[in-house]
């Protein structure tokens, strides 16, 4: 049904290749993952099999997208930030025509109140996962052929992310589908799309791979382990013929130096001896050519916070009783009563719109403004505490000292940002490189209190065992939002669901 042949895509700004010789066949049923690392190109990929308008500007691509007569529905990892349309207007009017009557259906299986749908407020006020449930709704509505899911699980609440998964496991559509969620991932990919940049970002890699998430990733690790074991053994043994070789050239170059010039015929004999000396060594050259190498992959980044930071045990870092949480003058919960110490991992779930952000927000001024912590907050949506018109390095240089700069490079460049992304404005940047600065500024602050909102949304399967790791050895308190069950699960010491009755311990 799509069909994509030698796909070569090119950042026209740094003339990186990002994808290089991409051959794809999608067909009814196929569900393919599309996975690597953050900035490797992959909701660059969507974009262009969309709509090869969205990349102009910025890419060069050389190939051909076979889509002549299919439907495409595309949902994109984040809206515009100049975005002002109401959710009204992107639900029934913007747009290819949708079907009502499926609309309404899908409104209700993802439990999105019809006056949501129906509203006037700027898209923008809704929460990221009423966003992201409005344009599925719409995207399904529409009754589309292929779908191109950019990161659908972000921001979801746990019902809708049950919802998602069952949906794309039954559904006999076509589907490319980025997303950081490892769960989602191996439940309902059968195909993996994987794209890597290999030395540091100037080798790209695709592949492409017609079996099961978790099947693909275990078979590329043992393939990787057993050919590393292959080229250990090869190289070690290639070493001791080398030595062997070089002990007897020595010997013969020593021979050679020291022999009496009273011994014409012992001298012939040694030249001709290290002539076949020679040749053995450039048989040896091409011996080396052919022997098997180290295999090539992306390692996963270096993040780690000071092992200095802790947080007594049992010191109170919040005690917050909050009578009513609203919003826009729309009551969110009440009698909400929430006590934190020192060094708890809270995380709070709850259905979208319920007020988990809003509850956050509240929460950061009020420990941002203490002065017997050192408090960081990384929102949802990262324009609120970032200058997008900054350079990563100018964004996270406080001191503005070229000292700071040269130090702050070198922790970017552990976090494979190259040279020039170091230097492009940050709104250049994947949602999963400005994650990554969000977690190099809270380090460099050495934060011991800090407030996540949905903090692995953006990273990749590869980097996010590393974000969850990292959060787990953190020796200060997190108090998060979040719907990623796998973070919860390793991460998290307590969870509050938020209801309209407040906060209630699960």
């Amino acid at each position: 049904m799509l069909q994509i042949n030698h796909l070569t895509i090119t950042h026209i700004k740094d003339l990186r290749t990002v994808v290089t010789d991409l051959s794809l066949v999608l067909s009814p049923g196929d569900k393919a993952a599309v996975i690597g690392e953050e900035g490797n190109g992959k909701s660059t990929l969507l974009k262009l099999i969309y709509d090869p308008a969205l990349v102009e500007g910025y890419t060069e691509w050389t190939g051909s997208i076979v889509k002549k007569g299919i439907r495409l529905g595309y949902l994109p990892q984040e809206l515009p930030p100049d975005w002002q349309h109401t959710p009204a207007w992107e639900f029934w009017d913007g747009g290819a025509p949708l079907n009502p009557a499926q609309g309404a259906r899908l409104l209700e299986a993802l439990n999105v109140p019809q006056e949501t749908a129906n509203s006037f407020q700027p898209m923008k006020s809704l929460s990221g996962g009423e966003r992201i449930k409005l344009q599925l709704a719409r995207i399904l509505a529409q009754e589309p052929d292929v779908l191109l899911l950019d990161e659908p699980s972000n921001d979801l609440d746990l019902e809708a992310l049950q919802w998602l998964e069952e949906f794309l496991i039954s559904s006999p559509l076509a589907v490319l589908f980025v997303s950081h969620d490892e769960t989602l991932l191996e439940k309902t990919a059968n195909m993996v799309v994987h794209l890597e940049a290999l030395r540091r970002k100037a080798a790209p890699r695709c592949t492409v791979s017609h079996v099961p998430y978790r099947d693909y990733v275990e078979a590329r690790q043992a393939k990787f382990q057993h050919q590393a074991q292959v080229s250990r053994k090869e190289h070690d043994e290639f070493r001791k013929q080398m030595d062997r070789f070089l002990r007897i050239r020595n010997k013969v170059d020593h021979q050679q130096a020291t022999i009496s010039r009273q011994d014409p015929h012992g001298g012939r004999l040694l030249k001709k001896k290290m002539h076949a000396i020679e040749s053995m060594g450039r048989r040896f050259e091409k011996e080396k050519e052919k022997l098997t190498q180290m295999p090539e992959m992306e390692e996963a980044i270096f993040l780690r916070f000071s092992e200095a930071i802790r947080i007594p045990r049992g010191k109170t870092v919040l005690e917050l009783h909050l009578p009513i949480l609203e919003t826009g003058g729309r009551e969110l919960a009440r009698n909400i009563h929430l006590k934190v110490q020192g060094p708890e991992k809270v995380g709070i779930v709850g259905p979208n719109g319920c007020g988990k952000t809003t509850l956050l927000r509240l929460l950061s001024k009020e420990l941002l403004a203490r002065s017997d912590l050192r408090c960081a907050y990384m929102p949802q949506n990262y324009e609120e505490c970032l200058d997008l018109n900054r350079t990563p390095v100018d964004c996270l240089n406080r001191s503005g000292s070229r000292a700071e700069a040269t130090k702050i490079r070198s922790y970017l460049g552990s976090l494979r940002f190259t040279t020039l992304e170091m230097d492009h404005p940050a709104r250049e940047l994947s949602g999963g490189q400005k994650a990554k600065l969000f977690f190099l500024q809270m380090i460099l602050e050495e934060a011991d209190v800090l407030l996540l909102d949905e903090p692995t949304r953006n990273f990749s399967p590869l980097s996010g065992p590393v974000i969850r790791e990292i959060l787990k050895d953190f020796g200060g308190t997190i108090l998060s939002v979040s719907h990623d069950r796998r973070y919860l699960e390793q991460v998290c010491d307590t969870i509050f669901a938020l209801t309209p009755d407040g906060l209630v311990k699960l």
